[in-house]
Formats: C-alpha cells, structure tokens, sequence
C-alpha cells in the first residue's frame, strides 16, 4: 500500500487468553482516504507483549513508507503510552535497566518499538477500552479473535468502503468516562443506530446489534444519570 499523505491516525490493541497464553494483536492505519487492518497471532505471550506488538507493526507499516509527521497512536495500553512517552527514555541511558538495577520486562518489543518511534513526530493517545471508540473496539475484535484461533478477515482498501466509523474517536467523553468510571460495574450499553437509541443490558447484546454497521455509536453507562448524559450528548 503506497500512502500519498503524511497524515496518519493508529489504533493498536493486544489481548492474552491466560496471560501467559494465547495471544493476538491488531491495528489499524489510516492514511488519508485508505485504511489497513493488521493482525497476528502467538502460541504462548501476555498482554503486555501483544500491546506493544500492535503498535510496533503498525509503526513498521508507517516507517516503511518513509512518513516522518503527524502521526497519533491510539490504545488503551497506559503501558504502552506511559513507556514511549516516559520510562524508555530512562531505560535507554540506563542501558535497559530499571531504577532497581533490574532488567526491562520485553526489552525486545521496547527496543525495536523505540527504534521505529525514533525520528517522528507521534502523539500517543489514550483512549479507553469497551466504551464504544470503533477504532479501539476492531482492534480488541481482531486481537481477541485471532487470540483465540478464529480467521479474522483484514480490510484493506478506501475509507469510504470501510464499515466503521474510524474517525469518532470521541475524545472529551472517552477521557471523562475513563477518569471517573473506569472500573464501575456497567449499567446499561447504550447505542446510537440509524438516529435510534438502544439500551442493552450486556456488552454481548450491545455488540450483536452495533458489529459491522457503519456510523453507529455506542457506550458503556455506570447510572441511570450517566447513561441520560450519554444520550444527551448525542442529541447534541
């Protein structure tokens, strides 16, 4: 795939069946009006391990196409963003030892995702998982998957023949929702389907309804409040 702009939007996720266990990435790169899913599988790994993958892959995709700006990498993985954006810059002067003189857990995987980071411009953004940010949401559909032996099928092409609305990435609801609730047991999955508002009681509900439509929206509630603001905020 040649990209003809250097505008880039990452989603990366990884997922871990026993953590250690089976385990699968995946990522999405978006360059302009063209967008490539990726996606791997390991016999025996961690979470840890598939996060940076995703990332480092996606990078790699990117890198070999020689773009240098703009670039924003979109996951869930504090990890991941709390390693490229803090503790590798440590670890590289302390010649890949933590404070406690101890070796980095998956230097490998930081190493070579330093190396691919090195010399671009990338903001690395948190978004959080399961609230309904799309990229986020096929990126944890194609690792989990793919963790779990399933084939999962690959899109590669136009934007505009791409079913997920890649571009809401709902910045300002996702980092409220995060902060605050995070943890809390969900009250309802609320969705957003043709102008119409469901209120499912399980995730599973939730995605049976929302997987493979394009321009839907859907979040997790923690209150009755909270899901009334969500729906608001649509509204609006």
């Amino acid at each position: 795939m040649s990209f003809m702009t250097d505008k880039v939007i990452i989603f990366s996720d990884g997922a871990s069946k026993g953590n250690p266990g089976p385990g699968g990435w995946g990522a999405i790169v978006v360059v302009g009006d063209r967008v490539v899913e990726l996606g791997g599988f390991d016999k025996h790994t961690t979470n840890n391990r598939m996060e940076l993958t995703g990332a480092l892959e996606a990078l790699s995709l990117v890198d070999k196409q020689g773009v240098k700006e703009n670039i924003v990498v979109n996951t869930d993985s504090k990890y991941v963003i709390n390693g490229m954006t803090g503790w590798v810059f440590g670890w590289q002067k302390n010649g890949w030892q933590t404070k406690n003189k101890e070796d980095v857990s998956n230097r490998d995987l930081w190493e070579k995702l330093a190396t691919a980071a090195q010399g671009k411009k990338i903001k690395w953004n948190y978004v959080g998982g399961h609230i309904g940010v799309a990229g986020n949401e096929r990126c944890d559909e194609i690792a989990s998957g793919l963790a779990l032996g399933e084939k999962v099928k690959l899109f590669a092409g136009k934007i505009s023949d791409y079913k997920i609305d890649i571009h809401n990435v709902g910045h300002d609801t996702v980092k409220k929702i995060k902060k605050t609730n995070s943890n809390a047991k969900a009250y309802s999955y609320v969705s957003l389907v043709g102008g119409v508002v469901y209120k499912d009681a399980t995730w599973a509900e939730c995605e049976r309804r929302v997987k493979g439509v394009k321009g839907v929206k859907f979040q997790k509630s923690v209150s009755p409040e909270n899901e009334e603001e969500i729906i608001k905020s649509w509204r609006a």
